[in-house]
């Protein structure tokens, strides 16, 4: 029981090289396998944290490998996405592609940004004030909702709904990152602080009965 969260976390990192495939399969069901293989994928994202909390089996393991397994999943879909709506823009829209690949930036270095933000944080030991937010869990519903019909791109209309909701997944991106800067600046600001006052209220060194230190202290300010 406690290694189900971790095997559902491996196993989306095994289903990625897959729907790479189907994506790219010449057969007519292709994208609807590569979009489902994906949306199983999201689900086992899901399933993995709720089970880990309810059976209270969160391990380091998994504290790892779950976030970059999200990452890795997501990237790659972009980066399909960006590949084909380029390829084959005529059969859209004009600029398809330009706010395709517009929009995987900025979820690509959203990605980047706060993944060294918590990396510092963890080092003043304030990892927690970037936990995962309300904006972020519904930043990446919007978002994995978005990428799965662009993947499956089943009629124009899926293809419209599916950009629109990547482009709110989008603002979404921009304000969760914002929100965790703001936090991560004020654990600092806290930290640097608290360090600054406890520097203050350290005992000030007595000197000796002969005043030795007092006149070593007084030829090292004059040095």
């Amino acid at each position: 029981m406690e290694k189900i969260p971790n095997a559902l976390t491996l196993f989306r990192v095994i289903l990625i090289p897959f729907y790479v495939l189907f994506y790219y399969l010449p057969f007519d069901l292709s994208n609807l396998v590569a979009a489902v293989i994906f949306i199983i994928a999201c689900l086992t994202d899901l399933l993995d944290g709720y089970l880990a909390r309810k059976w209270q089996v969160c391990s380091r393991f998994g504290a790892f490998l779950d976030p970059v397994a999200d990452k890795i999943m997501v990237c790659v879909a972009l980066i399909l996405m960006v590949s084909h709506y380029s390829k084959y823009e005529a059969n859209y829209f004009p600029y398809i592609s330009v706010i395709i690949t517009l929009c995987a930036i900025v979820v690509v270095s959203r990605e980047i940004v706060i993944s060294a933000l918590r990396e510092w944080m963890a080092e003043i030991g304030s990892r927690a004030r970037v936990a995962v937010s309300w904006i972020g869990k519904w930043k990446t519903s919007i978002q994995m909702i978005a990428i799965s019909g662009l993947i499956w791109r089943h009629n124009m209309e899926m293809v419209y709904v599916g950009l629109g909701l990547l482009l709110i997944a989008v603002v979404l991106t921009i304000w969760s990152m914002i929100d965790y800067i703001i936090a991560g600046v004020r654990a600092i600001n806290e930290k640097t602080a608290a360090a600054a006052q406890a520097a203050k209220q350290a005992p000030v060194p007595e000197s000796d009965n002969d005043g030795t230190a007092a006149g070593e202290d007084s030829r090292d300010s004059a040095q």
